[in-house]
């Protein structure tokens, strides 16, 4: 069909160009220019009245684009008035395709084209037209530029470039909502015919969507999309130029169209009741069963939540989060025997419920679980189970009932109880109990005075399985008796002046009593009877469980009686009434102008009298002076002591060190710790002219047999006043020394004496002399002996030959 309708296209364009011709035939347009490069001629001013010569004349030019016949097309003719047909002009083009793609006849000016032109690639072409003078080559108009414009065909179909596309609308959206916009453009000429005028329509899908003729929005064509039964479509899109009249090109894409989600959907359980077992003995807290609801929807439209419409006093339940999952779990303990199945009604509803879609039905569904609850052996239960409290005189008699405490086996067998008591809860066992009756009775003497309440755990089990016991604590309060006697709070004591007046009120006194009535205490104050006679005080009880001692004459005088015992007998309400006698001690005191108390001291009386404040301060002062002496004396001692300290430390004595080992060799250097042989101190010798041999070590005695042998060497060791001679000169030396210490020290010193018989021990003049003793024994004593071997061994007589 294409190139038909080119080929149509084309002959319609031929002939619109012919008639073109034909009607622009008679008109001249006139092309002005300057003075050509020659400057061959030049036009006189025309006058208003006076017609303008004209140069160059031509029809105006257009070429069809896509040409598809074999001869060249042909465009126009350029022409000059100066040609009178005679064949002397030559006429040129240059320009764009001049040459190439335009060609001219030189002696007409027609103007052919000789390539197919496409006017989607190049619309228009500009050359130059020229005139010369066949003879002469002369210029005779001067350059003129003209235009061929390509004359469009409808050769190219609508594209569209953005696609293909992808949308995307809600689910139950209304009739007419846009979904997106489409667009195909045409490469045609949009100023020319209906070339480039696209419309579009809906090739497949068009029962869903359709799309707007001229703008290319894609709306729904229904309002029921479900993206339930269906998520996505796939629609094409044609795009027609032409306005979409006959022999229009065409161009389609392909658009999908993503549904997306709406809450339009209630959740669903997919089963209406669900069964589950748990024990009775189970913690609250335990899951008993998972159940889920679905729902259509996607993303947050799923959410939901659970709630318990019926047990949900028993029960709970809770939404795993990542699951959406309902988690039943239990609330309160269960009973197998009170109810042994529970029928819990739990629902589930959507968290995001959207308002538009109230009216599709309610968002929310019901389903029943059903929970039955298992049999286990329980330990005994106590009635009551928070614990029992029981009342007894603490007068009761050792053996009396206390109380009875009740406890059974919840199971269905109801199996025999044991009771028994808890003795760490009752060591001094003051009460027992009846293990099969649960009568607590009394083991000992009570006393509410020093316990009011005593706390006891109860310990049942049962008879034929002692793994199943349970505990109750049990509360027993000592209900009081009156059997302690009312006494004074405190050992009262008081103070009167000897100036008191008769009636004064000196003192009050309260008692204190153990017992604890119901009623509350009442207690009567009297004098005893030892003290009934007595004149100079009187008893004032003042009903509140107080009473009030007042003088009953003037006149005291502490040096006459300084003290006076005043008894007092104190009576309970009982019953029986019990009673107790105190005695208030009174003292006769001193007493300045004001009332006062100065002093209650017969012989405090004239010291008081004799120190007056400023003798007071006096001694205050004396007694600092001795605190500042016992310092500055303290202070002394201590900066003595160390000085004395320092003197120690630099108090220089010589280590004496001894030691008797024998060494492995030279070339055994662990044998010794030298660090014992290293003084803390280096010292300055003794320096005199008149001392012997500087002598640094410790004389050691040795054995006679060692030093000289024999006779001689007893003669030698025997032999001390050369010694003592030695020591007498070296003690005096110490003693003119002014750079020892000024107190005795240890001196020491090593001196063999004049001409030994021993001559010297040093090995190192050993090889030079001719001693005879044999060294060969060295050889025998091991690697470490190896070299001093070496050394004093005799050489052999070859060795020595040779």
């Amino acid at each position: 069909m294409a190139p038909f309708f080119k080929a149509g296209a084309w002959t319609l364009f031929a002939a619109l160009h012919l008639f073109s011709c034909c009607s622009f035939g008679c008109c001249e347009a006139s092309r002005t220019s300057g003075s050509d490069s020659e400057g061959s001629r030049q036009e006189p001013e025309p006058s208003p009245y006076e017609r303008v010569k004209r140069g160059w004349v031509w029809n105006q030019f257009f070429v069809v684009e896509e040409y598809t016949g074999t001869e060249p097309l042909y465009v126009g003719k350029i022409h000059t008035d100066s040609d009178e047909g005679e064949g002397n002009i030559k006429y040129t083009i240059t320009g764009e395709g001049a040459g190439t793609i335009f060609i001219i006849d030189e002696l007409t000016g027609d103007i052919h084209a000789t390539e197919r032109l496409d006017r989607e690639e190049k619309a228009s072409y500009t050359l130059r037209a020229r005139a010369r003078d066949r003879l002469s080559n002369d210029l005779l108009e001067s350059e003129s530029e003209f235009v061929i414009k390509v004359q469009d065909i409808n050769d190219s179909e609508p594209k569209f470039l953005e696609g293909p596309y992808i949308g995307s609308v809600a689910e139950l959206s209304p009739i007419g909502t846009s979904v997106m916009k489409v667009i195909a453009s045409d490469a045609d000429d949009p100023t020319y015919g209906s070339s480039a005028k696209v419309v579009y329509s809906v090739m497949d899908g068009e029962k869903i969507f359709t799309v707007d003729r001229n703008e290319g929005i894609i709306m729904t064509a229904v309002a029921d999309l479900d993206r339930e039964t269906q998520d996505r479509y796939e629609l094409v899109v044609k795009a027609t130029d032409m306005a979409g009249q006959m022999g229009g090109l065409s161009g389609s894409t392909t658009v999908t169209i993503v549904i997306t989600d709406v809450n339009d959907n209630p959740p669903r359980f997919p089963q209406k009741m669900y069964q589950f077992s748990v024990s009775e003995g189970a913690a609250v807290g335990t899951p008993v069963g998972r159940i889920i609801a679905t729902d259509a929807d996607m993303g947050e439209n799923t959410d939901m939540s659970y709630l318990i419409k019926e047990e949900g006093d028993l029960f709970k339940v809770t939404t795993d989060v990542e699951t959406q999952e309902a988690i039943v779990s239990i609330k309160k303990p269960l009973d197998f025997e009170s109810k042994r199945t529970h029928n819990v009604v739990v629902e589930a509803v959507n968290k995001h419920v959207d308002p538009r879609f109230v009216d599709l039905g309610s968002f929310r569904d019901q389903t029943i679980v059903r929970v039955s609850v298992s049999d286990i052996d329980e330990p005994p239960i106590f009635q009551p189970a928070d614990g029992t409290i029981m009342e007894v005189q603490e007068d009761t008699k050792v053996g009396a009932l206390v109380g009875v405490i009740s406890a059974r086996d919840p199971d269905v067998k109801n199996k025999p109880v044991r009771f028994s008591i808890d003795r760490t809860t009752d060591q001094e066992m003051i009460f027992h109990i009846d293990p099969d009756s649960g009568a607590i009775t009394l083991g000992k003497v009570l006393d509410r005075e020093t316990a009011g309440w005593h706390n006891i755990t109860v310990r049942a089990v049962e008879t034929e399985n002692h793994t199943m016991a349970s505990h109750s604590a049990v509360s027993i309060r000592i209900l009081d008796v009156n059997d302690n006697p009312p006494e004074l709070a405190t050992p009262y004591e008081a103070s009167i002046c000897e100036d008191a007046k008769p009636g004064q009120l000196i003192h009050t006194i309260s008692v204190v009593d153990k017992d604890e009535p119901q009623a509350g205490h009442r207690f009567y104050f009297t004098l005893a009877p030892e003290g009934s006679s007595n004149r100079h005080f009187t008893l004032w009880d003042v009903k509140d469980n107080t009473a009030g001692i007042r003088t009953q004459r003037s006149g005291f005088n502490r040096h006459e009686q300084n003290v006076y015992f005043l008894p007092i007998l104190v009576v309970d309400s009982g019953p029986p009434s019990l009673s107790s006698t105190g005695t208030l001690t009174i003292h006769v005191c001193g007493c300045d102008p004001e009332g006062a108390i100065q002093s209650c001291n017969a012989t405090a009386y004239s010291m008081s009298a004799a120190l007056s404040p400023g003798a007071l301060i006096a001694l205050l002062v004396c007694i600092l002076i001795l605190i500042v002496l016992v310092l500055l004396i303290l202070t002394l001692k201590r900066h003595r002591k160390g000085q004395r300290m320092t003197e120690d430390e630099e108090d220089m004595r010589d280590n004496v060190i001894k030691y008797n080992d024998e060494g492995g060799g030279e070339q055994d250097t662990q044998a010794y710790d030298m660090s014992a042989l290293r003084n803390l101190y280096d010292f300055p010798e003794a320096k005199s002219c008149d001392s012997g041999p500087d002598i640094r070590s410790l004389p050691q005695w040795i054995q006679a047999n060692r030093v000289g042998g024999g006779a001689e060497g007893a003669a030698a060791a025997a032999d001390f006043s050369l010694f003592k001679g030695y020591i007498r000169k070296k003690v005096e030396q110490a003693d003119a020394d002014l750079s020892v210490p000024p107190y005795d020290s240890f001196q020491t010193y090593a001196f063999e004496g004049n001409s030994s018989p021993a001559l010297s021990l040093s090995s190192i003049h050993t090889m030079s002399t001719t001693s005879e003793q044999d060294f060969s024994y060295l050889s025998d004593w091991g690697p470490r002996f190896r070299q001093l071997a070496g050394y004093y061994a005799p050489a052999n007589p070859e060795e020595e030959g040779s």
